[in-house]
């Protein structure tokens, strides 16, 4: 038992407790999976248990491989246990027993495109419109009710059977029909049929549970209702069941989590044993002094605190700047003044709430030439609905661009088939012209479908409109009518995903980087702006294994351990950000996502915040994150964090505290800002559709103040100090003053 002498006590007493419920307690960097893989040997090499009945479950593959390979390397390799993903075990389940269930059992799995192309054949034959109803839309409605088991009618009862919901029914029904017809699962339906063929079949269940006398479940606080009920209904036999997770690592409940799993485990499994591994091997003791003071604000949670026995180390350090670009310039200042020849850029990270606070961390690394990459995203120039919207700009430059024409030209999708672009390209190629100057031409397009032709014609017409107008417009006016009337930002609201949200974001963050070149130059044309981007966005494209500064969201850091760590963005309707004020729950799970940042730290942590930040387009003055004001203010050096002073009314004393008789309500600026785009649109719509007469005076954003000298009902004729301009009615955001 030697192996053994490299755990702690708590580790070794979890190692060798196997009979009997079992709650292990593994906070960050306390060694868990290593717990797992030797209690996992111990009970083959000593307890003489048959791997063939034990069973090992975690979300990853992975993790899986990784636990395998541990194991292997204590007991010997070929061991015949099953050690899976929860979709791999109820996959391997399903494939013996389908039949029960009325599925074939070489039933196949459609994956996330299957999915999508199996619900626009269904919108098809519902005649229910794919523009106006994006495929993800339903998709995110069908996972969401399998996850909680509501069947379509289950949905249309809880739901109503207003005009959405009735579609949204039909298509699930319908989607589920299809499957079962087509001898098909999804990735939900692995889950949820595991969990019905056990219910249906109590000789089924009785063999697998026969079979697995010893559970394990991997990060268990990251459960679901559907793998909850999976895992109880196995363990119920023998009741030997080990689950390993931390209540406050809890940070996915908005994709299904269910914290509860975890918090009430021993209500679940009478007689459970808890033990809690609360040495931690990766951060000095400040740091995890500073995670325990924000966390333990959590009413939600197991009471343990993580300790070590390394030194004290430095103190957190806090700044907070003038703003976002001045908050990146510190953070890449510190990590120049920090590397030297003993440290890697790769030792650095820096740990966002959302991705559109990348950009400019971005920009300030690579002015001063310090190499980074982009984990868990792509870099901020690179995102997918950022390049779409920057080829649209690039189109109304020089229309001559085919390579980004034929980026967008189904972006969001317009019927245009990839034959019909085929054959435009051919002809374009025959007639020595560019794609668009072929798809100008009225007499080539009404030769195509009469939905193609129309189409082709309102795209040429958009792209044509905003041309003309380009020298008379601001990119940014130009930016918000593209986004708004080539049905892209509806498109992307329409899906009602995170992801969705996500773009969205980004695509508001984008406007920041406009005014930010326009608030330098207020006259920057569209042809400056683009080549100022292009210059920008080549920038430092580094290759994932370089030695560079790694970025990244705080979801997608858990797991993960560096040197040095910042986390910028501290402000309230950031991080925590304004949705979890709805609810006491929302706001616990930002708090989690904090600690689980803190806690990616092993020697050095900063956290930084700005005095006022332009997100989306909109600047606003901002308030300390509520996180900071709950820190061990001794254990924190560098700006000082405010303390309202508020009077004690029974003993008329002051006392600190940030407190308010009305709770605070931080603002939705990304909703401010889509609401804003189109309001900007509709506005110069408005106004450029005016009727003007000779010796009006109006104002325009961008030449300012002028008298009109002619107005024929399309051609306006201005006088503005610096000339004479001629401009379209309907684009030119006129106003009569």
């Amino acid at each position: 038992m030697e192996y053994l002498n490299k755990l702690n006590n708590e580790q070794r007493e979890a190692a060798m407790h196997t009979e009997g419920p079992l709650l292990i307690l593994a906070g960050a960097g306390s060694g868990k999976t290593s717990t797992m893989t030797h209690r996992i040997a111990y009970m083959i090499k000593e307890k003489g248990v048959d791997p063939y009945n034990m069973l090992a479950v975690t979300f990853t593959n992975k993790a899986a491989g990784e636990m395998r390979e541990r194991v292997e390397n204590l007991v010997g390799e070929g061991i015949n246990m099953w050690i899976l993903t929860f979709h791999s075990a109820c996959l391997r389940i399903l494939r013996a027993h389908a039949d029960i269930l009325g599925y074939g059992k070489d039933f196949a799995v459609y994956d996330p495109t299957d999915q999508k192309t199996l619900i626009k054949n269904i919108c098809k034959e519902l005649n229910i419109d794919s523009k106006k109803f994006n495929p993800a839309y339903f998709l995110g409605i069908i996972s969401k009710c399998k996850e909680q088991r509501i069947s379509p009618e289950d949905y249309l009862k809880v739901n109503g059977d207003d005009l959405k919901s009735k579609m949204a029914y039909q298509v699930y029904d319908g989607y589920q029909k299809t499957l079962k017809k087509n001898n098909a699962m999804d990735f939900d339906d692995l889950l949820l049929n595991a969990v019905k063929l056990f219910e249906k079949d109590e000789a089924t269940l009785l063999k697998y549970q026969r079979r697995f006398r010893y559970i394990m479940v991997d990060e268990y606080q990251d459960t679901n209702q559907i793998q909850y009920a999976f895992i109880k209904m196995l363990a119920e036999a023998h009741n030997n069941i080990c689950v390993v997770g931390d209540d406050d690592q809890c940070i996915y409940q908005w994709r299904g989590a269910d914290i509860r799993n975890i918090l009430e485990f021993e209500k679940d499994f009478k007689d459970a044993k808890v033990i809690k591994l609360e040495q931690n091997y990766r951060s000095t003791s400040n740091i995890l002094d500073v995670a325990h003071s924000v966390i333990s604000h959590n009413k939600g949670r197991k009471q343990k605190k993580l300790w070590t026995d390394q030194e004290a180390g430095n103190k957190l350090i806090y700044r907070r700047a003038e703003d976002e670009k001045d908050e990146a310039y510190f953070v890449a200042s510190e990590i120049n003044r920090m590397k030297g020849p003993s440290r890697k850029y790769s030792d650095f990270a820096i740990l966002y709430r959302t991705n559109a606070q990348s950009r400019n961390f971005e920009e300030a690394l690579s002015r001063r030439g310090i190499p980074y990459r982009v984990l868990g995203g792509l870099r901020y120039y690179d995102r997918k609905e950022i390049k779409d919207m920057m080829c649209y700009l690039r189109l109304v430059q020089n229309q001559a661009d085919d390579l980004a024409l034929t980026r967008i030209i189904n972006e969001p999708k317009r019927g245009i088939g990839s034959k019909t672009i085929e054959k435009m390209t051919a002809l374009a190629k025959v007639r020595n012209e560019s794609l668009f100057a072929t798809m100008m031409d009225k007499e080539v397009t009404s030769s195509f479908s009469s939905k193609a032709s129309a189409n082709l014609d309102e795209f040429t017409e958009l792209i044509s409109s905003y041309s003309a107008e380009k020298d008379n417009l601001r990119v940014s006016d130009m930016y918000d009518g593209l986004l708004v009337k080539s049905g892209y930002l509806k498109a992307l609201e329409e899906q009602n995903t995170l992801e969705a949200e996500s773009r969205i974001e980004n695509l508001m963050e984008f406007k920041s980087v406009i005014y930010d070149y326009e608030e330098e130059d207020p006259n920057i044309s569209l042809s400056e702006f683009m080549e100022r981007i292009a210059l920008l966005a080549e920038v430092d494209n580094h290759d994932a294994d370089e030695n560079a500064v790694v970025l990244m969201t705080m979801h997608s850091a858990k797991g993960l351990e560096f040197p040095f760590v910042f986390m910028p963005g501290m402000e309230d309707g950031l991080f925590p950000g304004w949705r979890a004020f709805d609810r006491e729950d929302g706001l616990e799970e930002e708090r989690r996502l904090c600690y689980v940042g803190i806690t990616r730290a092993r020697e050095r942590l900063w956290l930084t915040g700005a005095e006022r930040r332009t997100l989306y387009g909109k600047t606003d003055y901002t308030r300390e994150s509520q996180f900071l004001r709950e820190l061990d203010k001794r254990l924190i050096e560098g700006d000082g964090i405010y303390e309202k002073k508020t009077r004690d009314k029974a003993e008329g004393a002051f006392i600190d505290g940030a407190s308010s008789d009305t709770p605070f309500k931080p603002f939705d600026q990304l909703k401010y800002a889509r609401q804003q785009t189109k309001k900007n649109v509709a506005a110069g719509a408005a106004g450029g559709s005016a009727s003007f007469d000779a010796g009006d005076r109006i104002s325009h954003p961008k030449f300012g103040e002028g008298d009109v000298i002619s107005c024929d009902g399309k051609i306006v004729e201005v006088k503005f100090a610096d000339g004479i301009k001629k401009m379209a009615l309907g684009f030119a955001p006129l106003k009569k003053l």
